[in-house]
């Protein structure tokens, strides 16, 4: 049976709380907490990259797993990464000891996670000389915030964290069921860091105008054009991906999403019929790129949300735009 049999996630020491938050984006306090739900956010030291936040998370799962049982590494975390034009997956593989594995890299930003965990079940699905996929995701996004910046300033919820899972032919813990999809190109440009890429090389110019940064270059054009297509779209991928596992809408007893706004998180939950106790919400994590619903599958777990035969669904989006959903079955 293909499934996720262990989780680990890496937390950095250092927090930065609602208040210094709102000192940094003239945000009011109560209004990141109320909102954003967000209490506080985890941030890392300049010594710390995407790479080595998801080694610090793959070595909790090989202290239970031995290295060379892993036959492939695959990095599904933030494209912020250490270098550009650079492999990630390379450095963690040497790194982890996985020295019968090989690695390469997923990026779709923040939906990449169900879709890596669909990607690890088709390659163990199709490959008989695999057995154990090891999955591996690091955010170091707080850096990429401008606050001064008011069109991008409300990513203040970007946040810094690692995060692993054990994807293998022979688990005991849960089984991978169906995934669904969905991209709509139309948001390609609504978000994105202009400078440092080949439309905008490194310049003084990029440097003096902070094109570093993460932008969104029109707000309210994609919130227009956003806004009523957001939840249905999560609604829809989490509806298809129980459909295509055979399982009822009603049979949904944990939903595990991306980190959102309070109102968007609820009204999903209203409208897939769960109840706020049935999810994970990381009012103290912030949001960590792809690596959130990995994140929530670790809490669940650890807080015992989830008992024998209940069905999950990990589920995200990302700036681009796509929505993707993987539904879970759970043994424990």
């Amino acid at each position: 049976m293909i499934g996720i049999e262990l989780t680990s996630i890496f937390e950095p020491e250092q927090k930065e709380t609602a208040a210094q938050l709102a000192e940094k984006t003239g945000i009011p306090e109560q209004i990141i907490k109320e909102k954003f739900g967000l209490v506080e956010k985890r941030i890392t030291n300049k010594e710390m990259h995407a790479s080595d936040l998801a080694i610090a998370a793959g070595r909790k799962i090989l202290e239970k797993v031995d290295p060379k049982q892993i036959d492939v590494v695959i990095y599904f975390g933030s494209p912020y990464k250490d270098y550009q034009v650079w492999t990630a997956s390379s450095k963690i593989q040497y790194e982890l000891k996985t020295t019968n594995a090989y690695s390469f890299e997923m990026m779709n930003v923040s939906s990449c996670f169900p879709l890596a965990v669909k990607v690890a079940k088709d390659m163990l699905s199709s490959d008989k000389d695999l057995n154990n996929i090891l999955l591996v995701g690091g955010s170091k996004e707080s850096q990429i915030i401008n606050h001064d910046n008011p069109r991008s300033r409300f990513m203040f919820n970007f946040a810094d964290g690692g995060a692993a899972v054990l994807v293998t032919k022979d688990a005991t813990k849960s089984e991978i069921l169906s995934s669904s999809i969905i991209t709509d190109g139309s948001f390609s440009k609504d978000v994105l860091a202009p400078g440092g890429g080949s439309v905008h090389p490194v310049s003084k110019e990029v440097v003096e105008k902070n094109m570093q940064y993460i932008d969104v270059p029109d707000p309210k054009s994609m919130k227009e054009r956003l806004d009523p297509v957001s939840i249905p779209n999560f609604v829809k991928v989490i509806e298809q991906s129980l459909e295509k596992s055979g399982v009822p809408l009603t049979e949904l007893k944990v939903l595990l999403p991306l980190h959102t706004k309070k109102s968007m998180f609820r009204e999903i939950l209203d409208t897939v019929g769960l109840e706020e106790n049935q999810a994970i919400y990381l009012t103290h994590h912030g949001h960590m790129s792809a690596l959130d619903p990995c994140y929530g599958l670790y809490f669940a777990e650890e807080r015992g949300l989830l008992q024998k035969g209940d069905v999950a669904v990990i589920v995200s989006a990302g700036t681009g735009y796509t929505w993707a959903a993987t539904a879970i079955r759970w043994f424990g």
